[in-house]
């Protein structure tokens, strides 16, 4: 199965077999992101470029802490404030630039379809960081390998909620999720819903998908609640944000019908659609998720960066 030199764009580029394969990389080196043992020299003498135009605190801090956890070496721009595109410089041209520099790219950009325009014309690997409101392919085999690990892939029942028009989390996850004969069931208010071609294709890949506006319909039979801010950044009219938000919280009372071992997640950062008592129930699993981004993209950049083996 070869991954070297690959680049990582969209859950669509993916197989079952080789999301599968990925994970099992990411449960063996999970030991080492917890920093047990003496450490790994896998990825010695290779750099990691992270090009992030829009803000990030965990897709970047732990790709950057894998890089580290492999051995690797990282070099950063942050904003845009603090690149030469404050200077007018074209994203091609920082991408020639810091292919001379680096041995993959991890980007994110605001720009839907980014990522791939990156790889079309990069040496090197370009890894997706999040698109505008495309795709997250990393934060989705994270939440894959959280799912798995905290709970099950197979015969999975999952609620979809919130931002489903704008959230690349959602695209993503529904994309790789159809993959594992999953009901998908759309929690959100009509306003945003996801796009309608994204569910025209789930179905034509054989999804099971529902929709509705009311979390009461479902929440009784879910086997995991994957909640998403409703993102005021993505929003062209502010009006429309003010209409929608605060839709959906997820509060202890909302749980009362729950199954005991369904889970939540949340890509983070979350608002208020989450109550904070909800973090220390039984069903909380977004700190732990975000945990799992470490084994996750160190399995990513050792295969990408490595070999397969």
């Amino acid at each position: 199965m070869k991954f070297a030199g690959r680049h990582i764009i969209s859950m669509k580029d993916f197989s079952r077999e080789e999301i599968d394969y990925i994970l099992k990389k990411a449960e063996a080196l999970e030991p080492f992101a917890r920093g047990k043992g003496k450490g790994s020299d896998l990825l010695a003498g290779k750099i990691l470029a992270t090009l992030f135009y829009e803000p990030s605190t965990r897709t970047r801090l732990s790709f950057e802490t894998a890089m580290k956890r492999l051995g690797g070496d990282v070099i950063s721009i942050v904003s845009t404030e603090a690149s030469s595109a404050a200077k007018g410089e074209t994203l091609t041209d920082t991408l020639r630039v810091i292919g001379g520099y680096a041995d993959a790219i991890v980007l994110r950009h605001s720009r839907e379809g980014a990522a791939r325009m990156a790889a079309e014309i990069s040496d090197i690997p370009i890894i997706n960081a999040g698109d505008g409101a495309g795709h997250h392919p990393t934060q989705t085999l994270l939440d894959l390998y959280t799912i798995r690990r905290e709970g099950h892939l197979e015969d999975l029942s999952i609620a979809l909620i919130g931002d489903l028009k704008y959230g690349r989390t959602v695209h993503s996850l529904a994309y790789a999720l159809s993959l594992y004969g999953a009901e998908i069931n759309l929690v959100s208010p009509e306003q945003l819903r996801i796009p309608l071609d994204i569910k025209n294709d789930l179905k034509k890949r054989g999804a099971n998908v529902v929709e509705t506006a009311k979390l009461s319909d479902v929440i009784s039979d879910m086997d995991v609640l994957y909640v998403t801010r409703i993102q005021k950044e993505r929003f062209p009219d502010p009006s429309e944000y003010h209409e929608v938000v605060g839709t959906y919280r997820i509060s202890t009372e909302t749980l009362r019908n729950a199954k005991e071992d369904m889970i939540i997640m949340h890509p983070l950062p979350k608002a208020d659609e989450i109550d904070k008592d909800v973090d220390y129930t039984k069903h909380a699993r977004y700190f732990k998720q975000a945990f799992y981004g470490i084994p996750v993209r160190m399995a990513i950049l050792r295969l990408v960066l490595g070999d397969a083996q």
